[in-house]
């Protein structure tokens, strides 16, 4: 049973850790554990940090090595005799090259790919942050919807109280028949209600589990927070000073300015090609040789005479020593004329600087009016809550004013469910302003750079 229990763990960690409710900072961070757009993001970041150490490292020398073997085989004929004169070559050599000046294009490459990397790096944070975001707004749906099922099952009891006093007034004389029928009616909207609430409770754990990658809503529940009091709570800062301080925080605005500074980076790589380039180089090679035949056919004899000769190879390594060679030198290049390539590239890569200033620019933009909005919506939420507050508290006078005079025979059934419909309608708008509001605050919070979190 042991082992059983800890291949489930392994093989299915949702569903074990579904047991338990879960809070909003464990939905949060097993979403940004396990979203594949935060993966696929950091992904981009190690091709970035690959493409950095790369250029790093293009500040090393270059230094190669080649060996090359062969087998020539033929006969020389003299006078007298034929004779063979196979044999085998081989040559080894080693280069190396070391760049001087480049125009700075191989440090500027280096910046820019840094400036990349950063710039991805808050890539991953904007994905982030946009989850968290997410699952903060599907999280408060699931607590909005379980306070609708709540109030739901409330107004069923209450109907179901008055539908069994009516039944007991109507056999009494006390009421018409008509009156039971109307209070039934209502007793089938109300479990209709109940039913839409339960539905629309369900579809906000569906989206929640699938915005945590989730396979399975079963069993999965959330840990109801203690919410504060928000309804008198000011709301703290401005849109200009809330603004101020998210445009130094945000990722976006950081990722924006770092692609301007790599843009910038590319401006100046751009330009080191109109400059000469000065390399540094050196070599060194050497060779041997080997007859395959005892005796070869010399073509240059010391007396003239051709002759056939007894040879003994030198060892390879004397070989190599005595026919080895270096050379070393300087290689500069000075461009003059490439058919505007240069030039055009300059021009790319300051309309390129004007884009990512235009898209920063863009960004800060966005922000300020996502700002503007959420605050301008907070505001809203708040006065929206404290109207429905009131709003509730009429309602409820309402009612139980209606209660008292339908029992007593003083009003009709119609009189007394319409009184109960708009207490119903009253609870659910305040419940939706109550969350409404909770969202904007944590949006502002959000933006001024305070952790998501009940």
């Amino acid at each position: 049973m042991k082992k059983t229990l800890i291949a489930l763990l392994f093989l299915f960690p949702g569903v074990i850790e579904a047991q338990e409710p879960w809070t909003l900072e464990q939905c949060i961070q097993f979403a940004l554990q396990n979203n594949l757009q935060v993966k696929q993001q950091e992904l981009n970041v190690k091709m970035n940090e690959s493409n950095l150490l790369k250029s790093k490292l293009d500040l090393l020398p270059s230094l190669n090595s080649s060996a090359y073997h062969s087998y020539t085989f033929g006969r020389a004929v003299n006078d007298q005799n034929s004779v063979s004169e196979d044999m085998s070559n081989t040559s080894l050599s080693l280069n190396s090259s070391l760049n001087l000046f480049d125009g700075f294009l191989k440090y500027n490459t280096i910046k820019q790919d840094e400036f990349d990397l950063k710039a991805s790096v808050s890539d991953v944070e904007k994905i982030k942050n946009n989850i968290g975001l997410g699952i903060a707004s599907a999280y408060l749906q699931i607590l909005f919807a379980e306070e609708l099922v709540a109030s739901a099952n409330r107004q069923l009891e209450l109907t179901k109280l008055q539908l069994d006093r009516t039944s007991a007034l109507v056999k009494a004389g006390s009421l018409p028949e008509g009156s039971l029928f109307e209070i039934e009616a209502q007793f089938s909207a109300d479990e209709l209600q109940m039913v839409n609430a339960q539905n629309q409770l369900d579809l906000a754990y569906l989206n929640l589990t699938q915005l945590l990658e989730l396979k399975s809503v079963q069993d999965f529940r959330i840990l109801k927070p203690e919410l504060p009091d928000i309804e008198e709570a000011p709301i703290v800062g401005s849109t200009p000073d809330i603004f101020q301080s998210a445009v130094t925080t945000m990722p976006q605005i950081i990722g924006a300015n770092y692609r301007v500074a790599s843009a910038e980076k590319g401006i100046s790589m751009a330009n080191a090609y109109q400059y000469p380039t000065l390399t540094i180089s050196g070599s060194y090679s050497t060779r041997a040789q080997k007859f395959l035949n005892d005796y070869y056919y010399d073509p240059n004899p010391l007396d003239g005479v051709t002759e056939l000769v007894l040879y003994k190879d030198p060892s390879y390594g004397d070989q190599f020593k005595d026919k080895a060679s270096f050379s070393f030198g300087f290689n500069l290049s000075i461009p003059i004329f490439n058919g505007w390539r240069v030039r055009n590239g300059i021009t790319n890569a300051r309309i390129n600087y004007d884009r990512t200033q235009l898209s920063l620019e863009t960004e800060k933009n966005t922000l300020f009016k996502d700002i503007q909005q959420a605050y301008t919506d907070a505001i809203a939420a708040q006065k929206k809550l404290k109207a429905s507050r009131k709003s509730l508290i009429a309602f409820e006078e309402a009612y139980r004013y209606s209660e008292q005079k339908f029992n007593v025979g003083l009003v009709t059934s119609y009189d007394y469910t319409n009184a109960k419909t708009k207490l119903a309608k009253a609870e659910t708008d305040l419940l939706q302003a109550k969350y409404e509001l909770i969202f904007k605050l944590k949006i502002l919070d959000f933006y001024k750079g305070i952790p998501i979190k009940l």
